[in-house]
């Protein structure tokens, strides 16, 4: 059998379990969202979310926030179950875990054997998903900005 038609034959077979390893760009930001949720839960259990204070490094040098300033407060209100917190430290939070929180679904279905493998975008999908992520930081920019009083 020839190497072009042995991986055509092999995408669409779904991995045994145990070998997934995350493919797509989707799948690696899921997992890298998970590390943060995890990281997040175990400094809210560990500390009680004092004690740890992360800054931005753009708000230190230039006292501008960045797209992502609050993402730690954010992050760990979510954890303890402060959702008031989280959303006014940064709303995109909320996106973003429930971005995570798909992709762990889907993860799991594709580990299992439930779902196919994951396709590789198109250029034009790819270009839509740098627009949509672009649009998003400028939003959540422009929402830091009005929150420290720039805007």
């Amino acid at each position: 059998m020839s190497t072009g038609r042995a991986r055509a034959g092999l995408a669409g077979a779904a991995a045994p379990a145990g070998a997934w390893r995350p493919g797509s760009v989707p799948e690696q930001l899921g997992v890298a969202g998970l590390a943060a949720g995890g990281a997040a839960a175990a400094y809210q259990a560990a500390l009680g979310g004092e004690g740890l204070w992360l800054p931005c490094p753009l708000r230190a040098l230039t006292g501008i926030p960045c797209p992502l300033c609050g993402m730690t407060t954010a992050a760990t209100g979510l954890a303890s179950g402060d959702l008031v917190a989280a959303l006014a430290a940064n709303p995109f939070a909320l996106l973003l875990a429930g971005f995570t929180l798909v992709m762990a679904v889907l993860m799991a279905a594709r580990a299992l054997g439930w779902a196919a493998r994951a396709a590789q975008w198109p250029t034009s999908r790819r270009r839509q998903s740098y627009w949509v992520v672009g649009l998003l930081a400028a939003a959540s920019w422009v929402f830091q900005l009005h929150r420290f009083g720039w805007v």
